[in-house]
């Protein structure tokens, strides 16, 4: 062979070489752009799915908590505002009731002097006083109080006390109001003080009678009425009151010993007033419970929340983990699959676009015989060029 076809031969395989270089640079940079848009796709979807899946999880977690907090906000925000309202609406009433009471003693000292001695009308009269009084003392009618109620004694006897006040924890208190007046009558009206002087012995004596047929009715002994051991005796005037017990100094003390308790319009006013305002704290506290047990839930409900939080940050540990595994796998160790991606470059494979620098970086190079081993390929390449 002559030198002239030597060298023709020469540049022929030298194209054919570069075509070759040339098409292994293509590919390499088609694979190179390949593996980094998988690895970004992958990447991109379990960031996304992670991300939906705490969202998700933290919704669940925070949309009752905070229901739950708005809900125990408004209530002690609702407590807050009854009890003050409730505060402003006594302190009203305590000022007006010394007011009322006055309004009411001279009402029905008029009355009085009108009934001329009707003791079917004084009894009525009587009544509408009392029931007056309630409905000024802030009690409900058939939940805090009733009137006309039937009772049965231990020997089946029916009685009917006039009222019975509800308190608390199931007690009860009895009013009655069928004191007799006529006497009273007679000496408020009576110009004679001889006349004057027996008619006030017989108010006391009327008086002291319906306190002895009072405490023999034994109210406290009725069933389905647990009333006190004592019974309020409603006196409408409280001129009447005062007279007879001024009269008889032993009279208070003789009622107080039989269990009878003698009220006027103003001292029964004050007393109810007294047992509705244990009633208004009796709801407030019921109030307080309900908003205890709320709060009781609330912290539950928190405790599962932060056990929730502490598995999830447990989750987020796992996940950091299995990542970092992961990019040791892809980056760490002989073998690594950033060292055999890049040994491809070394040996001619054409990419579009080289692996980010940052994983290069991270990348441990594997030098136990890699050099030799693509000069190697890269002698057998050759080789087989030129034998075609």
């Amino acid at each position: 062979m002559t030198l002239r076809e030597q060298e023709v031969t020469l540049d022929k395989e030298r194209r054919a070489t570069t075509e070759k270089l040339e098409l292994l640079e293509r590919n390499r940079d088609a694979l190179k752009q390949e593996f980094e848009n998988l690895a970004n796709k992958i990447f991109e979807q379990k960031s996304e799915r992670f991300s939906q899946q705490t969202r998700t999880s933290l919704d669940t977690l925070l949309n009752p908590f905070r229901d739950q907090l708005q809900d125990f906000r408004k209530r002690v925000e609702d407590v807050y505002t009854s009890e003050t309202r409730d505060r402003q609406a006594l302190r009203s009433e305590i000022k007006s009731l010394q007011e009322l009471n006055k309004q009411i003693t001279e009402e029905a000292s008029n009355l009085t002097r009108a009934l001329k001695g009707d003791k079917k009308m004084q009894g009525n009269w009587g009544e509408v006083i009392l029931e007056r009084v309630l409905e000024r003392s802030g009690l409900r009618k058939g939940i805090e109080y009733d009137t006309q109620g039937s009772y049965r004694d231990e020997n089946n006897q029916l009685l009917r006390p006039d009222v019975v006040v509800h308190l608390p924890d199931s007690r009860n208190l009895v009013i009655d109001s069928k004191v007799s007046l006529i006497a009273y009558q007679q000496f408020a009206t009576e110009e004679d003080e001889t006349a004057r002087a027996e008619a006030l012995k017989q108010h006391v004596e009327a008086v002291r009678s319906h306190i002895r047929s009072l405490s023999e009715k034994d109210y406290s002994q009725l069933h389905g009425l647990h009333s006190p051991d004592f019974v309020f005796l409603f006196m409408p005037i409280e001129p009447a009151f005062v007279a007879a017990f001024q009269q008889d100094e032993n009279l208070f003390a003789e009622a107080f010993e039989r269990k009878i308790i003698v009220v006027t319009p103003s001292t029964l006013l004050a007393t109810l007033r007294t047992v509705e305002n244990i009633w208004r704290y009796e709801r407030q506290s019921q109030n307080a419970r309900l908003i205890a047990d709320r709060a009781g839930a609330v912290y539950d409900k928190l405790r599962v929340f932060v056990e929730a939080m502490e598995k999830l940050g447990g989750q987020l540990h796992t996940a950091q983990g299995t990542y970092d595994n992961a990019m040791n796998t892809l980056t760490r160790g002989r073998g690594n699959l950033i060292s055999q991606a890049n040994r491809f470059v070394e040996l001619g494979v054409r990419v579009k676009k080289e692996l980010p620098k940052g994983i290069l970086d991270q990348a441990e190079v594997d030098t136990d015989g890699g050099d030799d081993l693509g000069s190697a390929r890269a002698d057998d390449a050759i080789g087989d060029n030129q034998q075609e």
